[in-house]
């Protein structure tokens, strides 16, 4: 709880600096959280370049909005809000139907178990993203339903465990469980591309 209360300062610290002219300082915050906005659009719009022109709108928009941006609520919050309706405006735009309803995300982004790459751009590691990327959709997409919706009320939503117990109605010990068994088969997925990633160095 103190990790994301840290979190959420050094967010809030990232959008004033930018509201105060240093346009770098967003690079940060899209740096933090692409790999949750392209996870949460792809449940939306499947074709991955799609999916990158949908995300790549999502934060212009929200660099456009951010001078509104009062800090009443996280900042991925109001960015999952961007995303989601950006994703569904595509989808109208293209003439396809937008899913009913409020949010059904089951996805998931880069998790906090230390798949995290390094910051030089080099092509090698924009394709090496993407394929962590895809690899986790794909991860994701392939859980029993309980555990890819813990995960993604955990990983994408931002709920805390009692939050998410009182969702789906059963035990913080059996959401503790179904998020560790979900992030064991999407580290187990992307162990590969780490493993290959590491010979590179």
């Amino acid at each position: 709880m103190a990790e994301d209360e840290s979190s959420q300062r050094a967010d809030h610290a990232l959008v004033r600096r930018v509201q105060q002219g240093d346009s770098t300082a967003f690079d940060l915050l899209v740096r933090k959280y692409q790999h949750r906005v392209i996870a949460l659009i792809g449940r939306y719009v499947h074709d991955w370049s799609e999916c990158q022109d949908v995300a790549q709108e999502t934060f212009l928009r929200a660099y456009r909005a951010l001078d509104g941006f009062r800090g009443d609520a996280q900042f991925y919050t109001w960015l999952h809000r961007i995303a989601v309706n950006t994703a569904k405006n595509h989808l109208v735009a293209a003439g396809r139907r937008p899913p009913t309803g409020d949010i059904d995300v089951a996805d998931a982004e880069q998790f906090d178990s230390g798949i995290r790459l390094r910051d030089n751009d080099t092509p090698e590691r924009e394709l090496m993203r993407q394929q962590m990327e895809q690899t986790v959709l794909r991860a994701v997409q392939a859980l029993p339903e309980e555990l890819s919706v813990a995960i993604t009320l955990r990983e994408v939503d931002g709920l805390s465990y009692e939050e998410i117990a009182e969702k789906m109605d059963c035990p913080i010990g059996t959401v503790r469980s179904r998020i560790f068994r979900a992030r064991e088969a999407i580290d187990e997925e992307l162990r590969p591309l780490l493993a290959a990633d590491d010979g590179t160095e």
